[in-house]
């Protein structure tokens, strides 16, 4: 018993301090955001500011329209996020509940793609596709290419999988159509590992760097990561706290969303746990 208890608070330990590590930089940005730039660099570094430097804030606005990067950033990650939940649930409805031909080799042929490095093997093929349609500097090319994953399509039918088909068999006989079903009973049924999937892809879509580089030539087409590239190569080059101040402004969405969903999130990863 004794034995036991120790090993629990050792792992106790090593989580508080791995907890650590992981929060230093965040801590580190936010504090960095509100110093001036004197006291950035000072001797000892001051870890908390005497004052609330707001000036850092305006400046990033200033220097950068981290406005508009920030609703670019906002529309492509919600439109991105539902596209992958809407194909992935739907299409593990289709690998979870239909029988249809070449059906393993579908999935296997799917699942397989997971292992392809998306980002530098299909950019260049996007890229000229996007340009062939006329969609660079869109939503269009921001988010259409990402709106099918294979990862959610796994996730969803692994998910589907452990619902008992007695209630498909109770629905389809009490007269309701196999789309009836999926809305009606399915997806009720997933809303924690819908809300899961869902800060995966928002997260995601959110810290997107490369692609939105690539496509978006207008300033006013970017989104907030690039923008707070866009802040290191503005007059505030040397300005870590205005610097900061923008990857603050560039993180605390998807903080938001996972305090607001972090609840949601865990249960999905407990009912996966306890059903895998």
């Amino acid at each position: 018993m004794r034995r036991k208890r120790s090993i629990t608070i050792l792992y106790e330990i090593i989580l508080v301090m791995v907890t650590f590590i992981m929060a230093l930089p965040l801590f580190l940005a936010i504090t960095i955001s509100f110093q001036k730039p004197e006291a950035v660099f000072s001797y000892p570094p001051k870890f908390f500011p005497t004052s609330f430097y707001w000036k850092n804030y305006v400046e990033a606005f200033k220097y950068v329209p981290l406005a508009r990067l920030f609703l670019n950033s906002l529309i492509v990650a919600s439109l991105i996020t539902l596209g992958k939940l809407t194909t992935g649930a739907l299409a593990g409805f289709a690998f979870s509940h239909f029988n249809f031909k070449s059906k393993k080799i579908m999935f296997a042929t799917l699942f397989a793609t997971l292992f392809l490095p998306a980002e530098t093997v299909m950019i260049l093929p996007l890229f000229l596709i996007m340009k062939t349609f006329g969609w660079v500097n869109t939503y269009w090319a921001l988010t259409i290419p990402f709106m099918a994953s294979a990862t959610n399509t796994f996730l969803m039918r692994q998910h589907f999988l452990t619902i008992p088909r007695e209630l498909q068999d109770a629905a389809l006989i009490d007269g309701a159509s196999y789309m009836q079903f999926f809305w009606k009973v399915l997806i009720p049924l997933s809303k924690h590992m819908l809300a899961g999937a869902s800060i995966i892809n928002f997260v995601y879509a959110w810290n997107m760097y490369l692609w939105p580089l690539i496509v978006s030539m207008e300033d006013k087409m970017k989104t907030v990561q690039v923008g707070v590239k866009m802040l290191m190569q503005a007059e505030s080059a040397n300005n870590w706290g205005v610097i900061m101040a923008g990857t603050v402004v560039a993180l605390a969405p998807t903080v938001v969303m996972f305090l607001a969903l972090q609840n949601l999130f865990v249960k999905s990863l407990v009912r996966s746990g306890m059903k895998g």
